[in-house]
C-alpha cells in the first residue's frame, strides 16, 4: 500500500467493514478481462457467503477457476473544497483475496443463508425445502485482507 497512513491496522475495524456492509464486489477470471459483480453477501469467521442460481456465467467462471478478489465499502463522503482538486472522500474498504467453495449440501446452504440474513438484520429465518434445494450458495473463504481509510 503506498499511503501507509491509510492503512487500517485495527483488525476490530476489519471486522466491523466486513459485518455491516451490505454489498461485496467479487471480481472473477474470465480470460482476456477481469469479471466484477457486486453482490449481496454475508461475513462470518473469515468467510463471505453469497447466494446465487445454479447456472450462469458467475457459475461457470468459478468452476473454470475458483481464486477471486474482493473489495467491500463502508459508508463514503465526498468533501468539497473551493479548489477543484483539493476536493477529497472519506471513506473505509477493505479488499482481499479468497478460494470460493460452491456449497451444495442442503444443511450448509441453510447455515450460509442465514449468515446472509442476518448481515441485512432478518434474525430469524425459515427456507423452504423448495428454494434451498433451487439455492447456489457461494463461500468465499478469505485469505488475505487488508484495509483503506481515509
Amino acid at each position: 500500500m503506498r499511503r501507509t497512513e491509510r492503512k487500517i491496522e485495527d483488525e476490530n475495524i476489519i471486522n466491523k467493514i466486513l459485518s455491516e456492509s451490505i454489498v461485496c464486489r467479487i471480481g472473477l477470471f474470465d480470460e482476456e478481462y477481469p469479471y466484477v459483480i457486486p453482490l449481496n453477501y454475508g461475513y462470518k469467521n473469515n468467510a463471505l457467503y453469497i447466494h446465487c442460481a445454479g447456472e450462469g456465467k458467475k457459475i461457470d467462471l468459478i468452476r473454470k477457476n475458483n481464486k477471486a478478489c474482493f473489495e467491500i465499502e463502508e459508508s463514503y463522503q465526498i468533501l468539497e473544497d473551493e479548489v477543484s482538486c483539493n476536493w477529497t472522500t472519506k471513506y473505509r474498504s477493505v479488499i482481499g483475496t479468497g478460494d470460493i467453495e460452491i456449497i451444495t449440501d442442503f444443511d450448509e446452504k441453510g447455515k450460509g443463508l442465514d449468515v446472509i440474513m442476518n448481515q441485512h438484520g432478518k434474525m430469524e429465518n425459515t427456507y423452504s425445502d423448495k428454494l434451498v434445494n433451487r439455492v447456489v450458495i457461494l463461500k468465499l473463504n478469505i485469505t488475505s485482507v487488508s484495509g483503506k481509510q481515509s
